[in-house]
């Protein structure tokens, strides 16, 4: 007769294991505050759900949830912080001695809306890679250690943005000769 403990539920698993998610959470979001606020929202998440969930590997789980709630903070951070950056008046900008006129002002706004489009098009994590190379100018490598994926991959990534954004090309020499 064999006595069989019943098995941890994930709330369970979770609790035993939650210095360790806030790890894994903060190596994504960067703070402490938002790692708490990633942290108890997959909690809820988890015990809160429609439906009971098993899992082979309880803690693995749980760290999926953690990991993809954190993703989910860190991309909703960058759409945010985007709509700020594109708010920013064409006239503040850094921009070569020819006049800013109405005209020019527009094309240079008409651009810029394409290139969000692009972006907007490009799959969530192409897009997420881009945003953190180039908006908020973390390095490649910072890129690949937060993400936890190879080098290559972001590099490719970005490459691919890159060559999506390269299409918005033509209306920057449309803007130039006027």
């Amino acid at each position: 007769m064999s006595s069989h403990s019943p098995e941890p539920s994930l709330g369970e698993v979770f609790i035993a294991n939650r210095a360790h998610l806030w790890r894994v959470a903060r190596k994504i979001v960067n703070t402490a505050d938002l790692a708490d606020d990633v942290v108890q929202d997959a909690y809820l998440k988890l015990v809160d759900g429609p439906c009971m969930r098993h899992a082979d590997r309880p803690i693995g789980y749980c760290c999926q949830v953690v990991r993809n709630m954190a993703l989910d903070y860190c991309r909703r951070h960058r759409v945010e912080a985007s709509y700020r950056t594109f708010d920013i008046d064409v006239e503040q900008l850094d921009m070569p001695a020819t006049a800013a006129t109405p005209d020019r002002m527009m094309c240079e706004r008409q651009v810029i809306c394409a290139i969000d489009k692009v972006l907007a098009g490009l799959a969530p994590r192409t897009r997420m890679v881009f945003e953190l190379y180039r908006l908020e100018g973390l390095t490649q490598r910072e890129i690949a250690q937060r993400l936890g994926c190879a080098l290559g991959l972001v590099n490719g990534l970005i490459a691919e943005a890159a060559m999506a954004i390269k299409t918005c090309g033509h209306l920057l020499f449309e803007s130039d000769s006027r």
